[in-house]
């Protein structure tokens, strides 16, 4: 062991289900019982830590990837929406449990919601040739879907901002999709991140397609249920998270690093002034 303190940020997000999602539920357990420090999201993963009996410090600080959205912001254009009323709905799909037959009812599903009237789905495919290649054969050609090749944060942002419903096996839209005030649909069995659920912007609807039918069909008909799931919120941070994390690094030097040991890796300059 090299004796170097370890930090971990998005400490103790946990599906309680080592194979959903693999292997990042592994790597994860593993990384925080070795983990100095701890930023943990949201107090409910302070709480999954906790549980384990976790010997590092830890500390809720929200999440950067918050900080980064919410910096972002003021770049992205206000879209406005259709003045039709048709739906505008963007999809992602490229987790490993989805690999397969996932993707194959997915796709049946995105043919069954474009059918209807007033709706238009932009699927975003995915850098992994494997997945991107596997969209194109089941969609290419559909009714009412566009396949949008990969595209950079602030561009994905952008579609997010521009979207009425999101349907995604993402983790990183878990989180930004509630600060959007896009309604999300999560396309995964088990989520490691309840609480966009808890606050109401999110659903959790699995890979079954009866059970997807039964929440998009009714939703895209209730403008009352889209505006309850539309409202912005905040589960996973105020956007301080990094400032909270650079404190905690300092303060954790401070304590536990003899000055001696605090230069740069050039050893020409001490790290903090006395």
């Amino acid at each position: 062991m090299a004796g170097v303190p370890l930090a971990h940020v998005e400490a103790g997000l946990r599906s309680h289900d080592r194979s959903h999602p693999w292997p990042e539920e592994d790597f994860r357990i593993a990384i925080d019982a070795r983990a100095d420090l701890l930023f943990a999201p949201t107090e409910l993963n302070a709480v999954n830590l906790r549980r384990e009996g976790i010997l590092g410090e830890i500390q809720v600080t929200g999440n950067t990837g918050i900080d980064a959205l919410l910096n972002r912001l003021p770049m992205l254009r206000q879209e406005m929406k259709r003045r039709d009323g048709t739906r505008q709905l963007l999809v992602t799909c490229h987790r490993r449990e989805s690999w397969g037959e996932g993707l194959e009812v997915i796709a049946s599903c995105l043919r069954h919601i474009a059918s209807r009237p007033a709706v238009s789905i932009t699927m975003v495919l995915h850098p992994n040739p494997a997945v991107a290649c596997e969209m194109h054969r089941l969609l290419s050609g559909a009714p009412g879907v566009i396949l949008h090749e990969p595209c950079a944060p602030l561009q994905m942002l952008q579609l997010m901002r521009s979207s009425d419903l999101i349907l995604s096996d993402s983790g990183g839209i878990q989180e930004e999709a509630p600060a959007l005030g896009i309604p999300l649909l999560i396309l995964r069995d088990r989520t490691e991140r309840p609480e966009g659920i808890l606050s109401g912007n999110s659903i959790l609807v699995g890979r079954d397609p009866e059970a997807i039918r039964v929440i998009v069909d009714p939703l895209l008909s209730d403008n009352a249920a889209f505006a309850q799931m539309s409202r912005p919120s905040l589960p996973f941070g105020d956007g301080r998270a990094s400032s909270r994390i650079a404190a905690a690094i300092e303060d954790y030097l401070r304590r536990n690093c003899p000055e001696s040991e605090m230069v740069t890796p050039t050893g020409l300059e001490p790290v903090f002034s006395p």
